[in-house]
């Protein structure tokens, strides 16, 4: 860990809740709404967010699944998310989904009017913004985990 954790604290709660009250419990509200009250489909959902784990190597986004209406994506779901170039278990929203998350992260200059065409093709503005959002959310707040050492402690926050 980067951070110091006094004796007794949970390090989350610490770092997200006790050093920056203001902003932590900003953020903690931003992560948890991008889960309470998506629209999206429970696999372009997980697409998006396993893409942005596995750029960002965070521990335990990795190992969290969504889960929804006692519903999870199956377990050989990452690896395709991985693949999601050439994988046959997506549909079209899906795939994109797993596209857009890793060109968000990796090459938003990248973002052409090719792309913008498919994507306008598939989802509604509103569920662009949406998915942005969340993507934006789990880059920040995955990354923010990882590189100060905190995604081994993780836990989606409780607001």
């Amino acid at each position: 860990m980067r951070i110091d954790i006094p004796e007794g604290k949970h390090p989350i709660e610490y770092v997200w809740g006790d050093m920056v009250p203001e902003i932590g419990a900003a953020a903690s509200n931003f992560s948890l709404s991008v889960y309470a009250h998506t629209t999206l489909g429970l696999r372009e959902f997980e697409a998006a967010r396993l893409r942005i784990a596995q750029i960002n190597g965070c521990g335990f986004c990795l190992d969290w699944r969504t889960e929804r209406d006692g519903e999870k994506v199956e377990e050989e779901f990452a690896d395709a998310v991985e693949r999601w170039r050439t994988t046959d278990r997506f549909d079209e929203r899906t795939r994109l989904a797993a596209e857009y998350a890793e060109r968000y992260a990796l090459d938003h200059h990248g973002l052409d009017e090719d792309f913008w065409a498919r994507m306008t093709a598939a989802y509604g503005q509103a569920e662009i913004v949406e998915l942005s959002m969340s993507i934006g959310s789990w880059l920040a707040f995955g990354r923010l985990n990882r590189v100060l050492g905190l995604d081994s402690v993780c836990v989606l926050p409780s607001g």
